[in-house]
């Protein structure tokens, strides 16, 4: 099984106008953290001109991609067939991102192909976890 799994994907970001600037942007999964997914977002599509990247539950980005889902922070959810759309929210702002669908059930696959839905907890390295946030490692 791979630790990492990275996919390069684009996505469009919505501007307060309407319009679409397409992003290339990575999505990232760990097995060392099996319950959550990753996307960067280039430096040119922040505010500040530093990539961000969000963390978020694997489980809210399944849940999106057929019903809306989430709160706080991020929140996923259809927009037709081919669409989903994740909005992130923060301090300073907010952004609306347009992914293909395909793109993220394929990125979905694979992640689920590392650590299997109900297995999560299993691959976890408690030890090594509570370890580093003691200072130990």
């Amino acid at each position: 099984m791979a630790d990492t799994l990275q996919q390069p994907a684009r996505a469009r970001l919505v501007t307060p106008d309407g319009r679409e600037r397409a992003l290339a942007v990575a999505l990232r999964y760990s097995a060392a953290d099996p319950l959550a997914v990753q996307i960067t977002f280039p430096s040119e599509a922040s505010l500040d001109g530093m990539e961000v990247t969000w963390v978020f539950a694997r489980q809210l980005l399944d849940d999106g991609l057929t019903a809306p889902a989430g709160g706080g922070d991020v929140h996923v959810w259809p927009s037709g067939r081919a669409r989903t759309v994740l909005e992130f929210h923060s301090h300073q702002g907010l952004a609306v991102v347009q992914f293909d669908t395909s793109v993220l059930r394929r990125f979905l696959s694979r992640t689920y192909a590392a650590v299997p839905a109900g297995d999560e907890e299993t691959s976890l390295d408690l030890d090594q976890g509570l370890s580093r946030l003691l200072g130990g490692v």
